[in-house]
């Protein structure tokens, strides 16, 4: 079984849609706090909240250089959600497939 650390951090993290956006956004680059505040109507506080949360979790880092924050996905944190999802899905692809052999077996002896 593949090693899944720190999934439950990653799930609670993207549970919120705002983070997920934030994430969405880190997709095509870096970005600044400000720059990917933009689109929310929530005060600046409320956002660094948000990002806070996706620090602690692992999913983005922050760099500060003079008065801005800079936010970077790191990918490879991402990858543990993406594992952890073909894992399930090859799991049910397993248990269907014997599903499905178990019912034409039990149809070519009927």
């Amino acid at each position: 079984m593949a090693n899944h650390d720190g999934v439950n951090e990653v799930f609670l993290a993207l549970a919120d849609p705002t983070r997920r956006e934030v994430i969405r956004s880190l997709g095509r680059g870096p970005a600044s706090v400000g720059e990917l505040a933009r689109p929310f109507a929530i005060t600046l506080p409320s956002f660094l909240k948000h990002i806070r949360a996706l620090e602690e979790s692992g999913l983005i880092r922050t760099s500060k250089s003079g008065r801005v924050r800079t936010c970077t996905l790191d990918h490879d944190r991402l990858a543990v959600v993406g594992d952890w999802l073909d894992e399930q899905r090859r799991l049910w692809d397993e248990r269907t497939d014997r599903l499905e052999s178990l019912v034409t077996d039990l149809e070519e002896t009927v």
